[in-house]
């Protein structure tokens, strides 16, 4: 009596075969972007608080905050985007298969905005659209995009698009976060074949409780934040996270044959939540003192490491607030940061921080000033955070076809007028 072979494989784990199923280079085929057409210029709002002058502009690195006015909310906001980009791309409404939205402005505590888009596909008759709302404060919208392309990579996938959708308004009461707000969209047409590919297996994540910012409050549209811990949380989840990704990123190396250390300069972009711009540049500055402290012989003679000796010691945990830490190693990443991620804060310096879409509103500036030739075959690490909370770092790796009418061509074309748009904006003074 013959017997068919049985995988040895654990419950659970990878079939040997099982890549060759997969759709091939699954990612972000188009993007699409809105923002509020009015905005606050935060040098007119250091007066209007009575704060010292640079308090916002260069002690936040903010130069100007979008805000919704009454004839706009979360569904607009939404509905906007989508149809934009579904105009743009000249999509029909039938070839969307999973619709997931991220968002935690929540202007109902049961009706989701995935069911408001629904109005959008009546007219194609398309209702058989996966998904829902997706709620961790800036995280959302990463889980919603994770959740399209394992949706895609998945025996649940019937050959359509997905499509991700972050938007919120991010208002604070008076006082020292009010000038951290904004408010956006971002849409992302998800499938195979895509010009940004998520690099798969390479996802570091952290998840932990703390109450860094929450809204306990059900009738108020404000977070409670402390903004200690939330710094704290941020830059403990980004350290976490970073190792996390450098341990699977060796082991596919390692795989592959190939045995070195993994350091910063094997990203091409770097790009981050941005609740303000200054967090950001010193998150590189984490993430290259991270790269000091794995070194087992780092160079401090010469290059990027130079004159930091003195820390080699030091323990991660004990540095979040250590200002001596903090000033030489954003010294010593300044040009780090110029290269690889100060590009990417175009969207979050003019219009803020627009919460669940911000880190992705870093991508679509990117790919606003760069041309398709720069960026083919480039490795984008991001880094989504969502107070609680919840932190991904993982990376993208941009297509290598760069030609006029590619993917690339289409999704960076598109993007081209995001300064023009962003300047168009109306000054409100008042």
């Amino acid at each position: 009596m013959g017997f068919r072979s049985v995988s040895a494989t654990m419950p659970g784990s990878l079939p040997v075969n099982a890549e060759s199923c997969w759709p091939k280079d699954v990612g972000i085929v188009a993007l699409e972007i809105y923002f509020p057409s009015q905005y606050v210029d935060q040098t007119e709002l250091e007066k209007y608080d009575g704060v010292d002058a640079g308090k916002y502009t260069i002690g936040l690195g903010q130069a100007r905050m979008g805000f919704c006015s009454d004839r706009e909310d979360i569904n607009s906001l939404c509905l906007t985007v989508v149809q934009k980009l579904m105009e743009r791309n000249n999509l029909s409404y039938d070839c969307i298969g999973r619709l997931e939205v991220g968002t935690e402005t929540i202007i109902d505590k049961s009706k989701s905005v995935k069911t408001v888009l629904m109005q959008l596909f009546e007219e194609s008759g398309n209702t058989d659209v996966e998904g829902i709302d997706t709620t961790n404060a800036c995280y959302g919208g990463t889980a919603a995009l994770f959740n399209a392309i394992n949706w895609i990579e998945s025996s649940s996938w019937d050959g359509r698009y997905a499509l991700v959708v972050a938007g919120d308004i991010a208002v604070y009461a008076s006082g020292n976060a009010r000038p951290t707000g904004g408010a956006g969209a971002v849409a992302m047409l998800v499938g195979p074949n895509a010009p940004l590919i998520f690099e798969r297996g390479l996802r570091g994540t952290h998840m932990q409780h703390a109450y860094d910012f929450y809204k306990p409050d059900m009738v108020s549209e404000y977070p409670v934040v402390d903004g200690k811990l939330s710094i704290q949380c941020y830059l403990s989840a980004l350290d976490r996270c970073y190792t996390v990704y450098r341990n699977k990123i060796h082991a596919q190396w390692q795989k592959e044959g190939m045995d070195r250390h993994f350091t910063l300069n094997d990203f091409g972009f770097m790009i981050f939540h941005s609740p303000y711009c200054k967090l950001v540049q010193k998150s590189v500055a984490r993430l290259l003192l991270n790269d000091f402290l794995s070194d087992q012989n780092p160079e401090t003679a010469t290059g990027i490491f130079s004159g930091l000796e003195a820390f080699r010691d030091i323990k991660l945990e004990d540095t979040y607030f250590d200002r001596d830490v903090e000033k030489a190693f954003m010294k010593a990443s300044t040009e780090l940061f110029n290269q690889k991620t100060k590009a990417s804060l175009l969207v979050s310096n003019q219009n803020g921080n627009m919460y669940t879409p911000s880190v992705y509103g870093c991508l679509a500036s990117l790919l606003a000033q760069y041309t398709p030739e720069q960026l083919a075959g480039q490795r984008i690490s991001v880094f989504s955070y969502g107070s609680g909370f919840a932190a991904t770092l993982y990376s993208i790796r941009v297509t290598q076809d760069a030609t006029p009418g590619s993917a690339l061509d289409k999704i960076t074309a598109s993007l081209s007028d995001l300064k023009t748009r962003l300047d168009s904006r109306k000054c409100v003074a008042r």
